[in-house]
């Protein structure tokens, strides 16, 4: 099984950082279930901004303690630049 770090782009305009197993199924819980996190949860909808796949736990854990200590603007820039290079990695996640 396979690990993703992820960035949500929330309706306010932040961004959430998180990892997960199944990227569908998380994206559809921060979007309409009580087990989205409680930060997603007072700004919904979101959107899947960016994500990168990690091959376990452990380095997703790493990956995303990495980009929470980014600033906003270069989070922005590393998902504005991927979708843009790559927008059908995107597509399966578009109205999850």
């Amino acid at each position: 099984m396979g690990w993703f770090v992820y960035l949500l782009r929330c309706a306010d305009g932040s961004l959430y950082t998180g990892i997960t197993t199944d990227l569908k199924r998380r994206l559809h819980e921060h979007n309409h279930t009580a087990a989205g996190a409680r930060y997603t949860r007072a700004r919904r909808p979101v959107e899947l901004h960016y994500y990168e796949e990690a091959v376990d736990r452990s380095e997703a854990g790493k990956r995303e303690h990495s980009l929470r200590r980014q600033g906003a603007a270069a989070k922005r820039a590393l998902g504005d630049t991927d979708r843009r290079e790559r927008p059908e990695k995107y597509a399966p996640y578009r109205s999850a």
